[in-house]
């Protein structure tokens, strides 16, 4: 195993040196449930969102502030050819927390330079926030060159913030040598440090970084923690679980405030989606597992974790970055020729989970769907693009689409792969209902579409499930090995710090008898590591994709190592899977 150990190292400013279920992707509400939120959190109305166009400044911005203005950094995502959006939250007194309803108006300007000392500036304006967005600025940088790496930074009450690096997509029918992602998924304050951030941050060879969901977790403090005992590493702010307004804006800010996090966004541009807990655990269209009548209006709370959401995070919501337009998350990014990432939604519109995995026949009824009917259109159109389709379809997939089945597992390890992965009934059936298995019919539509069209390069990146899977995706397991067919791939990365088997069990002995049995009664599974945590780095080029995953030490070690573990590739047109021996050169 290769070792490295990457230095902990926070942005730098100029103006400041249990077992509870746990998985799962946000779900998204109306506009106007988002506003119902906002009335409904407890947070005192503030004035009206501003547009970001340029205001009068009020006495807030005048002021020259004598506290740290930039607390939560920079970070950037979603990038096109000639624009990507840029955020930043200013906190104009020290009592304009994160959530409080606190503070005036605040203009904020911005730049895009090609040079980190700003001498070679492209763009630039002034973004006027406040209160009722909590003092967050987000907007697309534009005017931009394709395929460039830019600097940007923003200025306010008499402070600047970090600088942070963005690089744009190329154009459209660019040919590329490759193209490189981190990839990380399911970052749980409580249960550790974020070193794969740190792990990443540390590498200047990626063009973005994929987030396939979880960037956050709504429970209290102590109720989700690390190891068998939940011990809380970092406690969450707000102590209670998030259901306001103010609770989830808070929350936010908890984890921006991570030293790691920030200089990971600082880096590189993000491309993320959601699952379950930027809302909370195991929710559906209409309601959640993690949702009770005394928390409320469950479309109430949602809506207001995607507002929190949407002014929190550099990501568009119904293609654009000006809040309150809409609450689509599934979106494409192009990169030339050679990929297209399309990143899903499985929360928002999905039907409720089967209430008997393995014996329930609603896993396969067809008017059942994780995608909803316009998604999944939306999705068979990303994997068939018509004459000038990019050749890679990577599809940002928050849970596993790969069938797994469980035959010969003991009934006493039942349980605790259940707290990691929830995909164990105790009779075995072979039904993961949270994830693609139990809504099989849309599954099957997704793969014989690819069957169908003959569609080739089907490359799935996933989360959710806190370990690490290199699989190949059949339609039917039980003839697989026999002809061999697979209509594309799935790599799963594993958790930042949420628990896993090891963790849960607080047996490690028992992993490798609990991955054998999978792999044997699961052929088209290739590679599973129950027990660690960390990231991936995924790498494409024209002749193959090939994913590396990286694992960290103990998670309460806010330096602990970093080792590579493993890789597997696909070649180009065959959508099968083999192991490599090394990991890709940074």
């Amino acid at each position: 195993m290769t070792s490295t150990t990457p230095p902990t190292t926070p942005p730098t400013s100029s103006s400041s040196p249990s077992s509870l279920p746990r998985r799962t992707v946000l779900a998204t509400g109306a506009a106007g449930a988002a506003a119902a939120g906002v009335l409904g959190s407890g947070v005192r109305p503030a004035q009206a969102d501003p547009t970001g166009q340029p205001g009068q400044a009020g006495a807030a911005e005048r002021a020259k502030a004598k506290h740290e203005v930039f607390q939560h950094g920079v970070a950037s995502g979603d990038p096109l050819p000639r624009r990507v959006v840029i955020w930043t939250r200013v906190t104009p007194t020290p009592a304009a927390t994160a959530g409080s309803g606190k503070g005036g108006p605040v203009t904020v300007t911005w730049q895009v330079a090609k040079d980190k000392r700003f001498r070679k500036v492209v763009s630039k304006g002034r973004f006027l926030t406040s209160a009722g967005r909590d003092h967050t600025v987000k907007l697309d940088a534009k005017g931009l060159k394709p395929d460039t790496e830019y600097f940007y930074r923003f200025r306010a009450l008499g402070q600047k913030s970090p600088v942070g690096r963005l690089r744009t997509a190329p154009r459209k029918r660019a040919a590329l040598d490759n193209l490189r992602f981190g990839v990380v998924s399911c970052a749980n304050l409580e249960a550790g440090f974020f070193s794969s951030y740190r792990g990443l941050a540390a590498r200047d060879d990626l063009h973005a970084v994929l987030h396939l969901g979880d960037y956050l977790y709504e429970y209290p403090t102590g109720g989700y923690g690390m190891g068998q005992g939940n011990v809380v590493v970092r406690p969450h702010d707000p102590p209670h679980e998030m259901v306001s307004l103010e609770d989830y804006r808070r929350r936010h800010a908890n984890y921006k405030a991570d030293p790691d996090l920030q200089a990971l966004h600082a880096r590189y541009s993000w491309i993320l989606t959601w699952d379950d807990h930027e809302v909370t655990n195991d929710q559906w269209k209409s309601g959640a597992e993690n949702h009770d009548e005394s928390e409320g209006d469950y479309k109430v709370r949602r809506a207001r974790a995607h507002r929190a959401y949407d002014e929190w995070m550099p990501v568009r919501m119904d293609g654009t970055a000006a809040l309150g337009d809409g609450t689509r998350l599934y979106r494409r990014l192009r990169f030339g020729q050679l990929a297209e990432v399309s990143m899903l939604d499985l929360r928002t519109y999905r039907d409720e989970q089967a209430a008997l995995p393995g014996v329930d026949p609603t896993v396969s009824d067809p008017s059942r769907s994780i995608t909803g009917k316009k998604q999944m259109a939306w999705l068979k159109e990303s994997l068939t693009r018509g004459d000038h389709a990019p050749q890679w379809k990577v599809i940002g997939n928050p849970v596993m689409i790969a069938p797994v089945t469980f035959g010969d597992l003991p009934n006493d390890l039942i349980d605790p792969i259940n707290d990691v992965t929830g995909i164990l009934p105790g009779d075995g059936a072979p039904y993961n209902v949270d994830q693609w298995d139990g809504y099989t019919a849309d599954r099957r539509e997704v793969l014989g579409h690819i069957r169908d069209h003959q569609v080739k390069d089907v490359l799935f990146i996933t989360g959710d499930i806190h370990s690490g899977w290199a699989c190949e995706l059949p339609l039917d397991t039980s003839t697989q090995p026999l002809y061999g067919d697979s209509y594309g791939v799935e790599f799963v990365c594993s958790s930042v710090t949420s628990n896993n088997l090891k963790d849960i069990t607080g047996v490690p002995q028992l992993t490798p008898i609990v991955e054998t049995a999978i792999l044997a009664n699961n052929r088209h599974i290739k590679y599973l590591d129950f027990d660690n945590h960390g990231y991936s780095v995924l790498d494409i080029t024209p002749a193959r994709a090939q994913m590396d995953w990286y694992v960290i030490g103990a998670r309460d070690d806010a330096a602990t190592p970093i080792e590579w573990s493993t890789s597997y590739a696909t070649q180009a047109g065959t959508g099968r899977i083999t192991p490599v021996d090394a990991p890709l050169e940074a």
